[in-house]
């Protein structure tokens, strides 16, 4: 049974910088991927990285300022991660990891394509 868990959340200013975790285990998907949902929003990508090979995918509201990356890929346990740099109040949301089977790692990578999910971690930035 595949387990992710989220951590790293918190609270920042505008400007400031998080990083998040995600450790998975149970099995090896070779798609992950960060999403976030807001209060009243729906559910968004953030970031797909395809373990093999590493290419990434980024919405464009992150990008330039988020880094997705991968500890263990090839692994059935590994960690994800999502460098967050020059946050701003947009930001905030809930931030999930998720896994896809390959076919799903592409630049409009969406959130219903994704099955397996973690509980969340809250990002909050202040202006």
């Amino acid at each position: 049974q595949v387990q992710l868990v989220e951590s790293g959340g918190g609270s920042v200013q505008a400007g400031g910088s998080l990083k998040l975790a995600c450790a998975a285990s149970g099995y090896m998907y070779h798609c992950m991927g960060w999403f976030r949902q807001a209060p009243g929003k729906e559910r968004e990508g953030v970031a797909a990285i395809y373990a093999v090979g590493g290419r990434r995918y980024y919405s464009d509201n992150v990008r330039g300022r988020f880094t997705i990356s991968q500890d263990n890929a090839n692994n059935a346990k590994n960690t994800l991660f999502l460098q967050m740099n020059s946050l701003k109040p947009e930001d905030t949301a809930m931030y999930y990891c998720a896994a896809a089977l390959p076919s799903f790692c592409t630049p409009r990578f969406s959130h219903n394509d994704f099955t397996s999910w973690g509980q969340g971690t809250q990002v909050t930035v202040s202006s």
